[in-house]
């Protein structure tokens, strides 16, 4: 497993979380701060996934 598969899975959560506070208390700078978050960290483990992959396609 990739590092940027475990931090982007992390920052996703992260991310979740702090959209979801952020709609329970009517913040929506929280709110779109968490959702570019959860982004952020699904591209980031996307990468790290097409890395394992690539690797992985290379080790054959």
């Amino acid at each position: 497993m990739k590092k940027e598969q475990v931090t982007g899975r992390l920052g996703e959560a992260k991310g979740a979380v702090k959209e979801t506070v952020g709609k329970v208390v009517g913040s929506t700078k929280m709110e779109v701060e968490g959702k570019l978050e959860k982004n952020a960290g699904k591209a980031e483990a996307a990468a790290g996934d097409l890395a394992n992959k690539v690797e992985k396609a290379v080790k054959k």
